[in-house]
């Protein structure tokens, strides 16, 4: 049986670090995070060749793409699909219409439509009304395209979508597999890509040599961002690895004494990964990077070990090694409260890496150290660090200004401290961003940001919530205060709409008297309209719509994303953009509020995507922050506890309290504003750095116990180690992983230097 860490599944979704108790608002957010509307749409683009070639290209790609079950819809405005959507909404344009009342089919109302028809012929719309003239002089078709926002639709070159300079052909794609599945939208990404070389395979050589493809979206996104960051920590794990390798064997210049080095290390992380994967199913990516870290502390455990001898480990170095363990164990274990899964992630991570790492450096180490291991003589080296740490406590009192410049540093700072945006933890590289915005453009497709959401007990009763709020919403268009909006009710209309429009239509008796008194003076005569009369009297004995009616039209994608059930209640997503940008002003946004509240016994709110998850990562990282300070508070008792000496405590804790302010003031002046990583990197710099800051503690109050010579060699190459792998983890392209390198790496060497500043024993 392959244990629990070789069968464990790694995410990179957003919502791993999302609230587990969540509010009302928070919950409806996190659920379009995992599984909305937007989080299965692809947008593809085929770039190279003329426009006929892509366009060629286009219509195989689409046709294979519709007869893979993976796809719940593909749209690329070719000539077939747009028929079928055409023959759909004129078949039953008397139900979709939205004009359609009884005061439209009194003879005064058909005369002002049949007007507006006639005046519209000689309109840039002409070419449209002409040939449905006889058969729509009232006009529904035109009512129908201008509420499903014909205006939008992407460019149109050689009869598929195209980019505004016709140089891209483009397609939308929807992925069946929910936006947290992220191996069902790997599988369906590379389904994307399969189809496409097989369709240009099929081209002569000379003409598919320059055809491209590109893909954007959630579902691309949530895959690269997978790929990115479990690559990025394997490639910088192994660099670090190998780094560290070199310098130990540069210090041991003995293999067998590295390879025993590493056994802690390769222990921890496999525990915690095993742990985690128990406890919570998935691994996220952010979790993952702490392999790294694993890496910088654990590897500190052996080294004191071999370079101290087995002998002397368990009776001088042991005992303090275990309380830096412990302080470790502590201010990791005020992550596990957290409300946020990510955050326990990274402690139950932690606590179990380092329990493992420091039991094998213990109890299983020891035993496999053989009897004739002999490393280089660190002695002479461990003298001239003593000598080093003399001069070096000579400057103690210059410590004094790292609170006063950091605190000026952070004050100065204070507006733009902290970054409070969740897109802080998002992985996606700035290029594709970009991408991702361009496509977004060329398509037409409005950003996903502003929802107004409506619940129901079944898919009938959210449509006619839907229907309502439409209501609501549609003097907000008119007047300009928002752009547009999307709803399914404008696809499949509630039942009740449907029977009042059908109403609405008189018998073919009633409505040719009313026809003849309505064009009268007008160049037209009854028998002209002939087919107008057949339609509607076909259209008023007509079934009315249901979602199997929808299938095979695009519509039937949009309805199915807009209208979503979960836990036997339904829910209606009504989209709606700004006028002019992504965000909507305060001013609309409370009109908008307020429309939406306004909607007289509906459970309907407003989302704004981005500023609820702004507003939910603010108290992520305040909570983040807190738990930290709660750690924070855990050590100091332990220590008191254990040293039952406050001066101790005090020497202790100090050094780590200025590494962290000193770094908290760098990171500021670079440009870098205080992420929830940060945080947690400085809850790292306590835990790493308590182990120096007790070793030295130790040779203060306990000068005999040890050899002081071989303690400070010990904690020199320890802390090179970590300054090592934190350092490369710093170079990580993952702003996330970067974050947490760039704060540790330089804090755990501060914490070093500023230990040994304020050490009390003057080093024989």
């Amino acid at each position: 049986m392959r244990p629990r860490s070789s069968r464990a599944t790694y995410t990179a979704d957003l919502s791993a670090f999302l609230p587990r108790r969540a509010s009302a608002t928070q919950q409806l957010l996190i659920e379009q995070l995992r599984a909305g509307p937007a989080t299965h749409l692809i947008m593809a683009e085929i770039t190279g060749g003329d426009a006929r070639l892509r366009a060629l290209l286009s219509a195989q790609l689409a046709a294979r793409l519709r007869a893979d079950p993976a796809f719940a819809g593909v749209d690329n405005g070719d000539a077939a699909q747009l028929d079928r959507d055409w023959q759909f909404l004129f078949a039953h344009r008397y139900l979709l219409s939205p004009d359609v009342t009884p005061e439209r089919f009194t003879s005064a109302g058909l005369r002002d439509a049949i007007i507006d028809s006639i005046n519209e012929l000689a309109s840039p719309e002409g070419t449209l009304v002409r040939p449905l003239f006889t058969y729509d002089p009232t006009g529904e078709m035109l009512a129908i395209l201008e509420t499903l926002g014909a205006g939008r639709t992407p460019h149109t070159a050689s009869g598929v979508w195209a980019s505004p300079d016709g140089e891209r052909a483009l397609l939308l794609v929807q992925t069946r597999a929910s936006g947290s599945d992220t191996d069902a939208q790997q599988a369906a990404c590379e389904a994307l890509r399969r189809e496409f070389s097989q369709a240009r395979a099929q081209l002569p050589d000379a003409e598919r040599a320059h055809l491209a493809f590109e893909m954007s979206g959630p579902p691309v996104f949530a895959v690269h961002s997978r790929a990115l960051i479990k690559g990025q920590v394997l490639r910088l794990s192994a660099v670090s690895a190998l780094l560290i390798a070199a310098l130990l064997l540069a210090v041991y210049r003995s293999a067998p004494a590295l390879a025993l080095t590493l056994v802690p290390v390769a222990s921890g992380a496999l525990a915690g990964i095993a742990a985690v994967a128990l406890g919570f199913g998935t691994v996220h990516g952010i979790t993952l990077g702490f392999g790294v870290t694993l890496i910088g502390e654990a590897v500190d455990y052996s080294i004191y070990l071999i370079i101290q001898n087995a002998a002397e480990f368990g009776e001088a170095v042991w005992p303090t090694l275990r309380l830096g363990v412990l302080t470790s164990i502590c201010g990791f274990a005020a992550l596990l409260p957290s409300s946020f899964p990510g955050l326990e992630q990274l402690g139950v991570y932690s606590i179990t890496g380092l329990i493992a790492a420091a039991l094998v450096t213990r109890f299983v180490l020891p035993h496999w150290l053989p009897k004739t291991l002999e490393i280089r003589n660190l002695s002479p080296a461990g003298e001239q660090l003593a000598s080093a740490v003399q001069r070096l406590r000579a400057w103690r009192a210059m410590l004094v200004l790292v609170p006063v410049l950091a605190g000026a540093v952070l004050y100065l700072h204070r507006g733009t401290l902290w970054s409070r945006e969740l897109a802080t933890l998002s992985a996606i590289p700035a290029v594709d961003e970009r991408l991702d915005e361009r496509m977004r453009a060329d398509s037409g497709a409005p950003p996903m940001r502003y929802l107004a959401v409506v619940s129901g007990p079944d898919h009938e009763a959210a449509l006619a919530a839907a229907e309502e709020l439409s209501t609501q919403l549609r003097p907000l268009v008119d007047s300009g205060v928002i752009a547009g909006f999307e709803s399914p009710a404008r696809y499949l209309p509630p039942l009740t709409v449907q029977r009042a429009r059908q109403a609405s239509l008189p018998s073919a008796a009633e409505l040719a008297q009313r026809l003849q008194g309505a064009l009268e003076g007008l160049p037209l005569g009854t028998a002209r309209l002939e087919p107008f009369l057949n339609d509607v009297e076909q259209a008023r004995t007509a079934p009315l719509l249901t979602l199997k009616n929808l299938a095979g039209t695009s519509f039937a994608d949009a309805t199915a994303a807009l209208l979503i059930e979960s836990g036997g209640h339904w829910s209606a997503l009504l989209p709606l953009w700004a006028a002019g940008s992504d965000e909507l002003t305060p001013e609309a946004l409370a009109r908008v509020s307020a429309a939406v509240k306004g909607a007289a016994g509906l459970e309907a709110q407003l989302l704004d995507m981005k500023g609820e998850a702004d507003r939910l990562y603010s108290g992520y990282l305040h909570q983040a922050v807190q738990l930290g300070l709660a750690g924070l508070g855990v050590i100091v008792v332990l220590l008191l506890t254990t040293l039952r000496s406050a001066a101790r405590v005090v020497r202790v804790l100090a050094p780590l309290i200025l590494a962290v302010l000193a770094v908290a003031g760098l990171l500021p002046l670079l440009g870098r504003p205080l992420t929830m990583l940060h945080v947690v990197g400085m809850l790292l710099i306590v835990a790493v750095g308590s182990n120096y800051a007790l070793f030295f503690d130790r040779t203060s109050a306990e000068p005999s116990r040890g050899s002081l010579p071989l303690t400070l060699a010990s904690l020199l190459i320890a802390n090179l180690a970590t300054v090592i792998a934190f350092g490369v983890l710093a170079c990580s392209s993952v702003p996330l992983l970067a974050d947490l390198g760039s704060t540790v790496a330089p804090g755990t060497l501060l914490a070093l230097l500023f230990a040994a500043a304020l050490s009390q024993r003057s080093p024989p």
